[in-house]
């Protein structure tokens, strides 16, 4: 064989997607492969908190289904006749945020290979027989999410301020989500040690270990101490929000919040209003008023190359442009901006901060 036949067969072998090793014998391979149940056991027990939580739950449908089966018995066609099943039961479902069942059925997709993967990685499967390497993942129809006009905010806010059984939790929970517009991650989890009231300025944690301090007006500040000091201070407990009894509240008090919103809200059960609705209605009034660096920030999006235009690199916002938007937000003075001034580098003179339309 000359040295040019060797360079066609490695460039062949490239094109393939495979690597010398995996032209040995198939007695080099490991024994018989384990059944979906063992394996996931496995995969489980060494994989990532958050490989878990994405994922652990589509492995249990995995198991369930095919528990007993070698994992290299199943074909292309019963894993794609697997994930169209669990569209059709995720759709009927009926959740509010429901898109079809696409989310699901992609996520269950997402799910198969990354098992699989770890199963071409242990050589217990060669990549060309991966059955789940095709399976294709639907794509995902867009977000009916849009941003509620006024009216539709003060009706959120005046439910939550009138019915259930604790009016006032309910709505000092709205009042923080339009003023900050956080995920309900980021409101679950304020402790009494995230707050700044000296600044008016709460520490939000969200996903991806996102850390950010954001500003919130000197009368929502106020509620927030109140509350806290009417429901057992911080013996109770450091969490902010709170239960009459000093119990700290869970995501089921939100879930049920704006459960009870669309049951007293036609329009909002007809669109399906959830806690992230307020967070888009919020960010999309500082983007038409602020631009879109402001709103990055406001949102706290994480910097990430390729994650945005690239002008955002250069026009990043700051504290006090995020402070300035939230003082034309509610129409208040803040201590770090007072209404009525500018930051020093605030470049566009024709509006006052507070001179706009206030939501909330």
């Amino acid at each position: 064989m000359t040295s040019e036949d060797v360079s066609t067969a490695l460039h062949l072998i490239s094109r393939l997607g495979l690597r010398l090793e995996d032209l040995l014998d198939e007695s080099t391979r490991q024994g018989p492969a384990p059944t979906f149940a063992q394996y996931i056991a496995q995969v489980s027990a060494s994989a990532s908190e958050k490989t878990l939580k994405n994922y652990g739950s589509y492995w249990k449908v995995l198991e369930q289904r095919w528990g007993d089966r070698p994992i290299t018995e199943p074909t292309y066609t019963e894993i794609e006749q697997l994930v169209s099943e669990h569209r059709v039961r995720a759709g009927a479902a009926g959740r509010s945020n429901s898109r079809g069942g696409v989310g699901a059925a992609a996520t269950l997709v997402s799910a198969i290979r990354k098992l699989y993967r770890h199963a071409e990685l242990d050589r217990l499967i060669h990549p060309l027989d991966n059955p789940a390497a095709k399976v294709r993942r639907a794509r995902q129809p867009r977000s009916p999410r849009h941003a509620l006009s006024l009216d539709h905010i003060l009706d959120i806010g005046r439910v939550a301020a009138t019915t259930g059984n604790d009016r006032p939790l309910d709505a000092l929970i709205v009042r923080i989500l339009i003023e900050t517009a956080c995920r309900r991650g980021g409101l679950l989890g304020l402790t009494v040690d995230d707050l700044n009231s000296h600044d008016c300025l709460v520490r939000l944690r969200e996903k991806g270990g996102t850390v950010r301090w954001q500003p919130v007006s000197p009368t929502l500040m106020g509620r927030i101490r109140e509350h806290i000091e009417a429901r057992g201070g911080t013996e109770a407990t450091r969490h902010v929000l709170r239960y009459r009894d000093g119990r700290p509240v869970g995501v089921s008090r939100l879930n049920n919040l704006f459960e009870r919103i669309r049951k007293f809200l036609p329009w909002a059960s007809s669109v399906g209003v959830s806690a992230h609705w307020v967070r888009h209605t919020t960010l999309t009034f500082i983007e038409r008023e602020f631009g879109m660096a402001v709103s990055s920030a406001y949102a706290g999006h994480q910097d990430r190359p390729g994650a945005g235009p690239t002008t955002l690199t250069y026009t990043k916002a700051s504290l006090l442009d995020v402070v300035e938007a939230l003082v034309a937000l509610t129409g208040e003075a803040h201590p770090l901006l007072p209404i009525g001034t500018r930051h020093p580098l605030s470049t566009d003179g024709s509006r006052r901060p507070g001179e706009t339309d206030t939501v909330g």
